[in-house]
Order: C-alpha cells, then sequence, then structure tokens
C-alpha cells in the first residue's frame, strides 16, 4: 500500500509539463468564450466548470495514481498561476494578452447591444448590475464596461449622481454666507 502511495508512475518531468499544457489550454478556452466572473456565472457555467475538471484530470496525472504525482500536478497548477497573475500585474502588454481590455456595453444611457451578444449577456444582467450601483434605470449610466476580470463597472451620468459631504457642507456654507448678506441687508 505505502509503495503505491509514493510510487512515480510517470516521470515528474512530464507530469508537469502536462500540467502546464492543460492550464494553457484552459486558459486559452477561458479567454475566447467569456469575460464572466465568478459571481456572475450561472449554473451552467458552473456545470461546464465541475465537468472540465474531470474531463482533464487523465489528461494532467495521466495513469498515475499516486499520491506524489497528485501533489506534483497541484503545486504545478498554483505556481504556474501564481506567477501568470504576477506577470499579469507587471507587465500591461501581459494583461492585454491574457484578459484583454474593457468591453464597452452601455453608452450615455443605451445598451450596445453587439457588445451583450458578443459576450452573451442578457438585458436583465445589466439591469440588476444598475440596481446594485444605485441606479434606478439604465437611461442614468454615462458609461458601462465589462472588465476583464468580469466586473460591471458603472458610471452614472453628473446629473444622477449622489451628493457628497463635502457637497452638502459647501452648499450649507453658501447659504449661511447668503442669509449673513441678506440680514446685513435688512438691518
Amino acid at each position: 500500500m505505502w509503495h503505491d502511495m509514493f510510487a512515480e508512475q510517470i516521470p515528474l518531468d512530464e507530469k508537469m509539463l502536462r500540467t502546464v499544457i492543460v492550464y494553457a489550454v484552459l486558459a486559452v478556452l477561458f479567454r475566447f468564450t467569456g469575460k464572466r466572473g465568478l459571481a456572475n456565472l450561472n449554473t451552467f457555467d458552473f456545470i461546464v466548470i465541475f465537468l472540465l475538471s474531470n474531463v482533464v484530470q487523465n489528461a494532467v496525472i495521466g495513469d498515475d495514481n499516486s499520491l506524489i504525482g497528485g501533489i506534483v500536478g497541484a503545486v504545478t497548477l498554483v505556481v504556474v498561476n501564481a506567477a501568470l497573475n504576477r506577470l499579469i500585474a507587471l507587465s500591461p502588454l501581459a494583461g492585454r494578452v491574457f484578459e484583454g481590455h474593457a468591453t464597452v456595453v452601455i453608452s450615455d444611457g443605451h445598451v450596445v447591444g453587439g457588445a451583450l451578444r458578443r459576450l452573451g449577456l442578457r438585458h436583465s444582467e445589466i439591469d440588476q448590475a444598475v440596481r446594485l450601483q444605485n441606479g434606478d434605470n439604465i437611461a442614468e449610466i454615462a458609461d458601462g464596461r465589462l472588465e476583464p476580470g468580469g466586473q460591471l463597472i458603472l458610471t452614472l451620468k453628473d446629473s444622477e449622481q449622489n451628493c457628497t459631504k463635502a457637497d452638502i457642507a459647501a452648499l450649507t456654507d453658501r447659504l449661511a454666507r447668503i442669509e449673513a448678506l441678506l440680514s446685513t441687508r435688512a438691518g
């Protein structure tokens, strides 16, 4: 039993290479199939992710069922992922290549239909994002972009922006000055 648990059944370098190749293929597939973040995954997206893990398992570890083989595959995945994330953080070019760029989905209060179709987004998802970001409807949005990481970033039109405490303080100060001016003229 102990021997089977730790005996390498596939050479270490082959296992690492298999893991890197499967990681790269999955990264390319996800890169070209959309920008949805984990928070925006629907039921079908979760099914695909669960099935993908099972489908690629043998491609990563081959016929090796040893504990060492599983650990080598897991460590390789984590190291490759961490290295790629650091590369993307350090290099704007790598960020554009691996993650892409933001896509405008709302422009001046109107949904960009072609972008929604290309991204596989529904109007209801956009409506929900507007409500989550304190808007009442799409007409209030100046600009809406789906970022490479899957976040939908919306900017309210200036006329729809809430006032800040500084805005209220400035108005209060101005009103006090007007009142003082009126009282000096009245007196």
